[in-house]
């Protein structure tokens, strides 16, 4: 599997710490965490904003991610071996061939359902530590993962739900950020379901499952996803609430 910011590729001094590393001031960060701010909350699908604002404020928490990593023997795993998600790493043809209800299988479902890849993550710049600029890579990378979990899709409102699992999951404060504002862009009757029922069910889940940053999905592809969701205490969003997310 590729590997990126290994640390035995870590250039010297006066060079960024990894190929897309952008060295910046505090003065800087305090300028693109305040720009990337207004930017992805005026429009939440400036992605490449939301990963900046990602960058410069979610120091602590990323330590706190990466030590749940290091801890569990699977996440250590992962941070030792630096897999990535993207078109040129996975294996279509074999997640195309796995049975109905595998992991792979859905979430290359999700993928091809809602017209999305996993080459659109942007590549970390504004981290200064490499192995959370890793973390925050994987987590990136694992975000549809996260949307297959759920059974939510790509739309504001499964976003959203999204977030709120993930501001649990995770602490980082765009992921709260989003929780919190994301529901502003709502129409009344899906805020009301969104309050009422969606956010309970994904800060529940988000609080019941163990640290998903520590599964390495590459290596869990042909598990049925059921059999995930039980092994992580995830549960099915309410029957009547799968339509209008």
């Amino acid at each position: 599997m590729a590997t990126l910011l290994h640390p035995a590729r870590a250039p010297s001094h006066g060079v960024g710490l990894y190929p897309e590393h952008i060295r910046t001031s505090p003065l800087q960060k305090a300028l693109l965490t305040a720009g990337s701010a207004c930017m992805a909350l005026y429009n939440p699908y400036r992605h490449d904003m939301v990963a900046v604002l990602g960058e410069t404020t979610g120091h602590h928490a990323l330590k706190v991610l990466r030590d749940q990593m290091r801890k569990n023997p699977e996440g250590a795993q992962i941070l030792q071996e630096r897999p990535r998600i993207s078109l040129s790493t996975l294996d279509l043809g074999k997640l195309q061939s796995l049975p109905e209800g595998s992991l792979g299988r859905e979430y290359l479902r999700f993928l091809d359902v809602n017209g999305v890849s996993p080459d659109t993550r942007a590549p970390t710049r504004f981290v200064d530590d490499e192995e959370l600029a890793y973390v925050i890579q994987r987590y990136r990378e694992v975000h549809d993962m996260f949307h297959t979990l759920l059974g939510m899709p790509t739309n504001i409102l499964g976003e959203i739900v999204v977030k709120w699992f993930e501001a649990v999951q995770t602490g980082l404060p765009m992921c709260i950020l989003g929780a919190l504002f994301g529901p502003l862009r709502l129409k009344a009757q899906n805020l009301h379901v969104l309050i009422s029922e969606l956010i309970p069910w994904a800060v529940e889940n988000g609080r019941r499952a163990p640290c998903v940053l520590n599964l390495y999905y590459e290596r869990r592809w042909e598990q049925p996803l059921q059999a995930l969701r039980e092994e992580l205490g995830i549960t099915a969003p309410p029957e009547h609430i799968q339509g209008l997310a």
